[in-house]
């Protein structure tokens, strides 16, 4: 491992990791939420003791806010951007060491869509649109349900299973894979770069697990290379293969894209599919009603997204010196925004920790961002997670959790490594048909 990388997780995890937990240790909540088990466990209860303070609240490492008005209001100012503090006044010895030891191609650095800022990112993410358009989505709909229907018969009739590992995350790679043009027998591969490489788009992780993500992108930098110059030889019909064809990303944007997909698309299905299992196991009247009503479906994926959001937070900084909501902030202040307050925020959602399929506004979330930045592949998920979780209660109508899910260990991103299940006798297979 490269010994400038150290330094880049001192800046970037280890100098956050110290404060948040030194200020846990001190009972500071915000601190707790960011850094101690009961953001990952419950973070419910502390958002809503940080929510009474302010709506702007000035915390020990940023400002954050759990306010959704002013959550949508900074999402889509044009005077925040998605640059981190340390790329604004770094030192110049700094910034050249940081120059000399340059990531592979990954989600968290540019010119990766998710931390570029206009016209740059303008010019990423209009090439990689088209295979979101609802047009694409559509032809992807009949892949889905195969999908989702030959995993089921892959779990055990009137057996147990670890649900994550079985199907929530064998779904969105499936079609992730597909999409970028990888071959079926390497799915393995990139669900355990995945894991690794997730961690990335947390804050204050450890030095070893920020050392294994970069190793896995290291691996995967070699896989991608080889890929895009196999696609070039004989392009395929999937996304990568047009991106690659029409020269307008060169193979750092193109290693990027790809492996931004990978992660954000992967990642927040696998959250919503888990978060929603749980939910309706918890809620068996919600569930009932789905049965009686499975028009309902869509809007139950909206609730399961909005009371329990797959990512949790998200940061803006400020481009320039300007008033927020009465305080005064200074090129370079990072506001936290509490995408998960923001959902669960009464001026907005009437009895907000009630899971209600039916709730009318229940689209009114951010968990898939706002302005620029909203999630490219918003619409994939929806439509994953209505199919699977639809297809998954009517195949094992007995389904149980069989012990206590285990939440991964990170903050923003928010679901479950582990869901041991007790299937129950499995209902006969139907069908794929639109949902």
């Amino acid at each position: 491992m490269k010994p400038q990388y150290w330094f880049r997780w001192l800046s970037q995890q280890g100098a956050p990791r110290f404060v948040l937990r030194t200020q846990a240790r001190r009972g500071d909540p915000f601190a707790v939420l960011m850094g101690g088990p009961g953001g990952i466990d419950d973070p419910y209860p502390l958002i809503e003791e940080l929510r009474g303070r302010d709506r702007l609240l000035r915390t020990s490492l940023s400002w954050a806010v759990f306010d959704h008005e002013l959550s949508r209001a900074i999402l889509r100012d044009s005077r925040f951007g998605v640059r981190t503090p340390e790329s604004f006044d770094v030192p110049k010895p700094l910034r050249m060491l940081a120059q000399r030891s340059p990531l592979p191609p990954n989600p968290v650095e540019p010119p990766s869509m998710l931390v570029i800022d206009p016209p740059q990112h303008t010019a990423m993410r209009k090439p990689v649109a088209s295979a979101f358009t609802p047009r694409a989505i559509a032809k992807l709909r009949e892949r889905v349900e195969t999908v989702t229907e030959e995993l089921l018969d892959a779990l055990p009739s009137d057996g147990s299973a670890d649900l994550v590992a079985a199907f929530a995350a064998q779904v969105p790679i499936a079609i992730i894979s597909e999409m970028l043009g990888f071959p079926d027998e390497d799915r393995d591969l990139f669900l355990g770069w995945g894991d690794r490489m997730t961690p990335l788009l947390d804050v204050g992780i450890s030095w070893r697990t920020h050392r294994r993500a970069l190793e896995s992108m290291e691996v995967m930098n070699e896989y991608l290379d080889a890929h895009i110059a196999r696609l070039r030889r004989t392009p395929g019909d999937d996304i990568m293969s047009t991106l690659v064809s029409a020269g307008e990303l060169d193979d750092y944007a193109l290693k990027a894209t790809a492996s931004l997909l990978m992660g954000a698309g992967f990642e927040t299905t696998v959250n919503l599919i888990g978060n929603g299992v749980v939910q309706l196991l918890a809620n068996p009247d919600q569930l009932d009603r789905l049965r009686a009503e499975p028009d309902l479906w869509p809007n139950a994926v909206e609730e399961v997204l909005r009371i329990d959001s797959p990512v949790q937070t998200t940061a803006r900084t400020a481009l320039e010196d300007l008033e927020l909501d009465g305080e005064q902030l200074r090129r370079g202040h990072t506001v936290v925004l509490s995408l998960a307050g923001a959902n669960r925020d009464p001026k907005v959602f009437a009895d907000p920790d009630r899971f209600d399929v039916t709730r009318a506004n229940a689209k009114e979330h951010l968990s898939f961002s706002n302005g620029i930045h909203v999630c490219l592949g918003a619409s994939l998920a929806r439509m994953e997670g209505v199919y699977a979780l639809r297809a998954l209660f009517e195949r094992f109508p007995d389904l149980a959790l069989d012990g206590t899910p285990r939440r991964r260990r990170l903050f923003t991103l928010h679901g479950y490594e582990h869901m041991p299940v007790r299937l129950g006798r499995a209902a006969h297979a139907k069908q794929p048909s639109s949902v």
